[in-house]
């Protein structure tokens, strides 16, 4: 579905991501690993086309999109849940949700189906339309965030940092979410520093390290290598 070939992308005379490689399936997990830093997030901007990479080349389902604006790749099918949330605080719960689906042009009664559909999955939501978004807890933002992508119908959903500042059960709530989002047909690649969490859902994982990708293989194997054990997964070894 995803294929992304030697990226690479600079913030002036600095190389964030540096000869970067990956592939996501459909109907994958797929996750991204690594330290602050080592380019996971500029590696999902420029897949957005929020960033313009040096070189290397972007393709979703056969068709290279890396010249393609932010607003052509969410045409195309790709939706990205931004590390931090992004809410529109001043906006209810509800117009967060219809500004996810800003670009579809189906219709009022697929708007409401997909609400009701997204309820369904995120249940805390429903009474809090109204609300101003900035008002929600961490948790529920990140759902919104999560909700409001999902608007947009994407076909591969990409996540950065869905756990970041989120309580473990609430961290473990949003994973099963991910499990459930994939066994209904959305493809996910989630950068993730929470390892342990992230190798708990993924099929497959990358390790990346200052824009390049030094590891690539399964959960088993990731465990498996004792040096990236020790720097990941804090030495526990296999299990």
């Amino acid at each position: 579905m995803l294929s992304v070939e030697g990226l690479e992308t600079r913030y002036g005379s600095v190389t964030a991501v540096r000869g970067l490689a990956l592939e996501v399936s459909e109907g994958e997990i797929v996750g991204v690993l690594g330290p602050n830093g080592a380019g996971k997030t500029t590696t999902l901007l420029t897949v957005m086309g929020l960033l313009k990479p040096s070189a290397g080349r972007v393709r979703f389902l056969g068709r290279e999109i890396t010249a393609l604006s932010h607003e052509r790749v969410v045409a195309a099918g790709i939706g990205l849940v931004p590390e931090g949330r992004w809410i529109l605080n001043e906006m209810t719960v509800r117009e967060n949700l219809l500004m996810g689906a800003y670009l579809r042009r189906d219709g009022d009664r697929a708007l409401r189906q997909d609400l009701d559909r997204l309820f369904e999955i995120f249940p805390i939501l429903r009474p809090r339309q109204g609300q101003r978004a900035g008002t929600l807890s961490g948790g529920e933002q990140q759902m919104l965030a999560i909700a409001r992508t999902l608007m947009g119908r994407p076909r591969l959903l990409m996540l950065d940092e869905p756990s970041w500042g989120l309580a473990p059960l609430l961290v473990e709530e949003i994973m099963r979410v991910l499990r459930h989002l994939n066994e209904q047909g959305t493809t996910v690649l989630l950068v993730e520093q929470n390892a342990r969490q992230a190798l708990g859902v993924v099929r497959r994982c990358y390790v990346v390290e200052l824009g390049r990708v030094v590891f690539s293989g399964t959960p088993t194997e990731l465990r498996q290598h004792s040096l990236l054990t020790k720097a990941y997964l804090g030495g526990a070894g296999r299990g």
